[in-house]
């Protein structure tokens, strides 16, 4: 049988603007077996990147519950949120969110250094190569293509072998052409590591490569269905 790697029960987020209550998810149930891909769609302000990140504990719902890893994080502390994602979570943001100071492979062992793992620059080198950027190790994010950003963002979201990764449109700032290769590369690794792998993306192409999309709305769901990746 398989194994729930994330369950999110009746979660509800409402931010506040001004005077008026804005309610950005209502009701969303849903659950993620492990070794899944899962793809999450809707238009701009339906929700999608708050879920993504309610999913991973880097926010709180205001209802509802979400469990990740067996561990039910809603009542854990930021501190402990963050070492549960150390430890199983990796995550790859639209913006690279790379460290500008730190070289490439700096950047891909952080993880790992906070783990107080041995030999760090050789599980990075390898991770870097994968991605093809052996011959960028040692460059800033000020000197590298956007592409190649968000290859090491990818490398690094690897570092600690995750057994959850979040993608947050991880596209979205390339151009056709080196998107995809960021994407068949995400999808190698994926398949290499055994990650649970949940995407969030304007792409339709895109989230049909993935076994199941998710359709929010007004931050309810409209549709939950398998797709032919199957």
């Amino acid at each position: 049988m398989a194994t729930k790697i994330l369950n999110v029960e009746k979660l509800g987020k409402t931010y506040t603007s001004g005077s008026k209550n804005l309610t950005v998810l209502d009701d969303i149930s849903f659950d993620i077996e492990e070794g899944d891909t899962f793809s999450i769609v809707g238009p701009s302000g339906s929700g999608k990147t708050t879920l993504l990140g309610l999913c991973a504990g880097l926010d709180q719902p205001d209802s509802g519950t979400v469990t990740l890893c067996g561990t039910e994080i809603n009542s854990l502390n930021e501190d402990q949120r963050a070492a549960l994602r150390n430890r199983n979570v990796g995550f790859i943001f639209q913006n690279f969110q790379l460290l500008p100071t730190l070289t490439a492979l700096e950047n891909v062992v952080v993880p790992l250094e906070l783990q107080g793992v041995k030999k760090v620059g050789a599980i990075g080198t390898d991770l870097l190569e994968k991605v093809g950027l052996a011959d960028r190790l040692h460059h800033y994010p000020s000197q590298l293509s956007g592409g190649e950003q968000q290859r090491v963002a990818l490398a690094r979201a690897f570092s600690n072998r995750p057994s959850i990764l979040f993608a947050d449109e991880p596209t979205g700032n390339l151009d056709e052409e080196t998107g995809e290769k960021v994407i068949q590369l995400l999808f190698e690794l994926n398949e290499e590591a055994g990650t649970t792998l949940v995407i969030v993306t304007h792409d339709l192409d895109l989230a049909k490569r993935t076994q199941r999309i998710l359709r929010l709305k007004g931050g309810k769901i409209v549709d939950n269905q398998l797709t032919e990746a199957l």
